[in-house]
């Protein structure tokens, strides 16, 4: 009997219209858009503005565009995961939330946290569901309303994040598609180095976090950038020799898009040049989650059935991981 394997058969997105750019951020703090560049090669960053808008409703948008784009009814939906580290509220998971405002009634949904590392991680929890025959349609959105925990006082941390959201349709296939493998680690250490101190049960919420800023992202960026380089090259060169996937035979990696340094020196670990490297980072940011699927997003009309394919990714915790897939069709439907 064929195996079963988990094929991406739809992206969608949604991405806010405001755009802060290098040159607004000079005005918040000490810096210039030829260091930005240099230093992390970001030019803008899409930011939520609307009140009352929360990281629900930019998931909402992007499953609603999915289900449109691939032809598919909320009441199709098995399960919805939503990979985030920005829920709209402590509980209930902003899964449930999304599927409430999509119409989404016939599954069951949950949330995430594997900060960037999220959707490769989400990804696999998918698989799992759909390779035992137990589901045919699962989505996987990943969103984030990053500029809700940005401190646009600290430099080392508001020059990085924006807001995003992306829904991605995972189907079963017979065919030699679909996710061929993956290899995920975390390692707790990293709590120490990036992480938000305050609001959770070891220091609740109170007026003193508050005063001292403890409710944003905190990174020590250059602990944080040694070990994304390492882990993320480490586990893409891993998969490639695992499965004899050589720079010839590479379609495209997909690295997380945080830096634009990190992204050039696992390609070079892994023997590839940038035309086989996806990457949007200079038009987004770190969208966390949202990074990889945003990427295959706005490749999608490049990719071709059977295309190899190495997604990799590192986020706080530390998480990190890389997943080893074939393309499941050809240039971008509903287009």
């Amino acid at each position: 009997m064929k195996k079963i394997r988990t094929a991406i058969t739809g992206i969608g997105a949604f991405l806010p219209e405001y755009k802060l750019t290098n040159e607004e951020l000079t005005r918040m703090v000490d810096t210039s858009d030829e260091w930005i560049m240099q230093r992390i090669g970001i030019k803008e960053r899409r930011i939520l503005k609307e009140k009352g808008k929360a990281t629900s409703d930019m998931g909402a948008a992007a499953v609603k565009q999915l289900l449109a784009k691939t032809g598919n009814k909320p009441d199709d939906i098995d399960l919805l995961i939503c990979a985030t580290i920005t829920p709209d509220m402590q509980f209930p998971a902003t899964a449930n939330i999304i599927a409430h405002k999509v119409g989404i009634h016939n599954a069951w949904s949950f949330d995430l946290n594997a900060a960037c590392s999220g959707f490769i991680f989400s990804l696999i929890t998918a698989s799992q569901f759909i390779e035992t025959g137990q589901y045919k349609k699962v989505v996987v959105v990943a969103a984030d309303k990053m500029s809700a925990i940005t401190n646009y006082k600290d430099r080392t941390t508001c020059l990085l994040f924006g807001d995003a959201a992306t829904a991605t349709l995972l189907e079963p296939s017979a065919e030699d598609v679909g996710v061929i493998d993956h290899i995920h680690h975390v390692d707790g250490l990293g709590r120490h180095h990036l992480h938000i101190k305050a609001g959770g049960s070891l220091h609740p919420a109170s007026i003193e976090t508050v005063k001292k800023e403890e409710h944003f992202v905190y990174q020590e960026g250059q602990t944080v950038f040694k070990f994304a380089v390492s882990r993320m090259a480490d586990v893409a060169v891993e998969m490639m020799k695992k499965h004899d996937i050589t720079s010839d035979n590479l379609k495209f990696l997909v690295p997380h898009q945080a830096n634009m340094r990190i992204i050039d020196a696992v390609a070079r670990r892994m023997g590839i040049g940038r035309e086989k490297v996806m990457i949007n980072i200079e038009k987004y940011g770190n969208t966390t989650a949202a990074t990889i699927p945003l990427c295959l997003y706005d490749y999608e009309s490049q990719l071709k059935k059977g295309d190899n394919i190495i997604l990799a990714a590192f986020g706080a915790g530390f998480t990190w991981g890389s997943i080893y897939l074939k393309w499941a069709y050809d240039g971008n439907p509903g287009s």
